[in-house]
């Protein structure tokens, strides 16, 4: 079976610098990302992060070619919880690869971290990505007002959540 999920490498700065290239996609990265060298800084905060037990991110593959990004964040140890996202570039959506990711990503949080308790959220407006969480066994646990902020303009977010137990 061919590798899903793999640590994000320097040598993939110019997937990540794409990726933020592509509409919207800037808001999925902490910092932004406009050159070759800002690329690779993400990828190594990504690894210091990893270090410190914070957060894993993963690039997804598609045929050993990273197309998007799952992780598992905010690792808190003392409830054994933690935060999970997912992105997909434009071109490798729809083959079911975001829930592929967000199931290995769950699995490798429960198992191999020991949490218990995961959370993600999504824009009440992004319907792929609801439709990712409850396919990855994220049950739907409610509404949160005006949530994000982008642009000037407040969203709500659905929030899910998949327990080690379900």
């Amino acid at each position: 079976m061919e590798t899903l999920l793999r640590p994000w490498t320097l040598d993939d700065a110019p997937v990540i610098l794409a990726a933020a290239g592509e509409g919207m996609m800037a808001r999925q990265f902490t910092t932004r990302i406009d050159s070759l060298d800002a690329a690779q800084e993400w990828i190594a905060l990504l690894a210091g992060r990893r270090e410190d037990d914070t957060a894993y991110s993963f690039a997804v593959l598609h045929e050993g070619v990273p197309v998007g990004n799952v992780a598992v964040s905010s690792v808190e140890r003392r409830h054994l919880t933690g935060w999970i996202s997912y992105w997909v570039r434009e071109q490798a959506r729809g083959k079911g690869l975001a829930t592929q990711a967000c199931r290995a990503v769950s699995e490798f949080a429960f198992a191999e971290l020991g949490l218990f308790r995961l959370e993600l959220a999504h824009r009440t407006d992004n319907i792929a990505s609801c439709r990712v969480a409850k396919a990855a066994g994220f049950a739907v646990e409610g509404v949160e007002r005006a949530r994000l902020l982008y642009d000037g303009v407040r969203y709500d977010t659905e929030t899910h959540a998949r327990l080690a137990t379900d």
